[in-house]
């Protein structure tokens, strides 16, 4: 029984290190190194239990993935529909402040 409990927190722990890997690496590409860590690193409790929730939602089932997947496309068929400029100029804020509160943290 003991192996099976260092077992799993081996994997969950590993897979919380290779996720938070891969989103400073995909943060990378268009931020970078250091403001792609403060963004993961600012991210608050509650942005990570709703993204953790809708990414459990999409990949258990079909129904799931087609209601994530519609969300995703009205979200940017609305920030189309508002216009670039407003849209990147909010979107830079949140991301603004999300890695100010990542420098705080950190």
């Amino acid at each position: 029984m003991t192996n099976l409990i260092i077992a799993d927190l081996a994997l969950r722990g590993g897979g919380q290190l290779l996720r938070r890997a891969v989103e400073r690496t995909l943060l990378g590409v268009t931020y970078s190194r250091a403001d792609a860590k403060n963004l993961v690193k600012g991210r608050t409790m509650a942005q990570s239990l709703i993204g953790t929730a809708i990414a459990r939602i999409a990949t258990r089932s079909v129904p799931g993935a087609i209601v994530v997947g519609g969300g995703l496309l009205a979200k940017t068929l609305y920030d189309r529909r508002r216009g670039k400029g407003a849209a990147r100029a909010d979107g830079a804020k949140a991301v603004a402040k999300q890695a100010e509160k990542g420098r705080e943290d950190g």
